[in-house]
């Protein structure tokens, strides 16, 4: 046995290891974590095969991108599984069935792959342009309007969604740009005019007959009353 075959049995035992515990984690959190786990081993699988260009894919879209996203609303909205882990077990008999069938199924498709007599040719310009190259030649000469197609696919499939998410709700507010964008300093600001008010200072009578009635005796009226 050489390294790349030892290696790929360490790979295969640790991605199939991490998937067993992405259905058995308790935690959904340990649960994301060795689904990343299992991202990787896929990844390093794929290396050895000689898939650059799937590996880094794999990396980049579904550890980089998806995976962030699902912590993100895990750990967002703390949703309690306990719940929907109390009959586990009784289900999996049902789920071994089921699995089972999924790899014979598997096992008659990819079967005729592993019965060759000899090695296929290998492409004398893989080794000059590589794998990566060859395959970005493939997609946009051959496979270019099915290309096209899937990209036409996925922009619907997002302005479904976007559509789907801007309805219309009474208790929601939103902020239109085309208002704030037409809106004129008129709209906003309003200058006003009023008059000043000055206050009058207070005469020397009033304040001498303010004096006198508060120095007073109770009882007693001041000086000058009637």
């Amino acid at each position: 046995m050489d390294n790349q075959a030892a290696l790929f049995y360490v790979f295969s035992a640790v991605l199939l290891l991490a998937a067993f515990r992405v259905i058995t984690a308790r935690s959904t959190v340990h649960a994301a974590l060795f689904l990343v786990l299992s991202f990787f081993s896929a990844s390093c699988v794929w290396m050895l095969l000689q898939a650059e260009f799937l590996a880094i894919t794999l990396v980049l879209v579904y550890v980089g991108a998806v995976m962030v996203l699902f912590l993100f609303v895990v750990m967002m909205l703390d949703i309690n599984t306990d719940q929907f882990r109390q009959n586990f077990w009784q289900h999996l008999p049902l789920a071994g069935l089921i699995g089972a069938v999924i790899a014979v199924e598997m096992a008659l498709v990819l079967m005729s792959g592993f019965r060759v007599s000899q090695a296929a040719p290998v492409d004398p310009r893989l080794a000059e342009y590589g794998n990566t190259r060859l395959l970005g030649i493939e997609i946009y000469t051959h496979y270019l309007y099915p290309l096209q197609l899937a990209a036409v696919l996925l922009l619907v499939a997002m302005v479904a969604a976007l559509a789907l998410t801007l309805r219309k709700r009474k208790d929601v507010r939103a902020m239109d740009p085309g208002q704030q964008v037409r809106v004129k300093r008129a709209d906003r600001v309003r200058i006003v005019s009023m008059a000043a008010e000055v206050e009058q200072p207070a005469t020397p009578a009033a304040e001498g007959q303010g004096g006198d009635a508060a120095g007073a005796a109770p009882g007693t009226a001041p000086k000058g009353a009637a």
